[in-house]
């Protein structure tokens, strides 16, 4: 069994007028989450971004789309997860990017990952996310795109 590498990105995707998109979990109904995945080998985590938007939602974006925030966050891996990954590791360090699209669009999702998707207004898919660095990351969504030049 190959296991999976204890690094992710977290993908806040995001229109101009701060609606987000958010995925439901397959194994778990009723959590929902932004973009999520695990760092595959030795790639660069922009990488990781982008082939993840792209597996969960079908969505196709450049690497010069995506803003890495150059924020870390490290937490406790749920036990029921912790098979997926080495022997003793307990926490994973994921890393947040955001990724603007021009407007709400259907997306692709994985049947296997994910059960649905929906468009929230930010302070309503911040609330709707399980994650507490989720939705750290999306109450910080309108903060973060006052001081990023486009």
């Amino acid at each position: 069994m190959k296991y999976k590498k204890p690094v992710s990105v977290l993908v806040v995707i995001h229109t101009a007028g701060l609606d987000v998109l958010l995925l439901e979990r397959a194994l778990h109904p009723g959590f929902w989450q932004s973009v999520t995945g695990s760092q595959e080998d030795d790639e660069p985590l922009l990488e990781t971004a982008r082939r993840e938007v792209l597996e969960e939602t079908g969505i196709v974006a450049a690497a010069a789309d995506f803003i890495d925030w150059q924020l870390t966050n490290r937490y406790e891996i749920f036990a029921e997860w912790r098979y997926r990954y080495a022997p003793g590791v307990t926490h994973n360090t994921e890393h947040v990017f955001s990724l603007l699209v021009p407007e709400q669009a259907a997306v692709t999702i994985s049947p296997d990952e994910h059960l649905a998707y929906r468009w929230l207004p930010w302070q309503e898919a911040a609330a709707a996310c399980f994650s507490w660095s989720n939705r750290d990351a999306i109450l910080e969504l309108p903060r973060r795109l006052v001081s990023t030049p486009r």
